[in-house]
């Protein structure tokens, strides 16, 4: 078993789960939606994006490329509810929250399709 492929698994199969479980619940109700589990979203998304710059195989680069692309979109939704919170100080309106998490929502669709890529790869090895 080789251990950096097992790191970099559960990295991603992690920034998957995190993602999901802030986005799960309904679209507009903020304690539904913990500022805490966005925080470990974007943290390990932005280590499963460490981890995939050593790959220069095709599929490797579009890991890379669905990662930033989770960063991008999960690091524009805290954005968002910081400047809610804390630059307008309109709070966590419904209406903010919406774009929060549908931000995170894009974000979610992106680490779907790098768990898949991960899976098909993990399927074509031969042994």
């Amino acid at each position: 078993m080789n251990l950096e492929k097992v790191i970099f698994g559960f990295f991603i199969v992690l920034a998957f789960t995190l993602n999901f479980g802030f986005f799960i619940g309904e679209i507009d109700v903020p304690h539904q939606h913990d500022v805490f589990e966005l925080f470990a979203a974007i943290v390990v998304n932005l280590i499963a994006t460490v981890l995939k710059f050593g790959d220069r195989t095709q599929v490797g680069a579009v890991h890379l490329a669905t990662s930033l692309v989770a960063d991008l979109q999960l690091i524009a939704a805290a954005f968002v509810w910081g400047y809610s919170v804390y630059v307008t100080g309109i709070g966590t309106t419904p209406t903010v929250m919406s774009s929060i998490v549908s931000l995170s929502g894009g974000a979610l669709m992106a680490n779907l399709v790098s768990v898949v890529l991960l899976i098909g790869e993990t399927l074509s090895v031969r042994r």
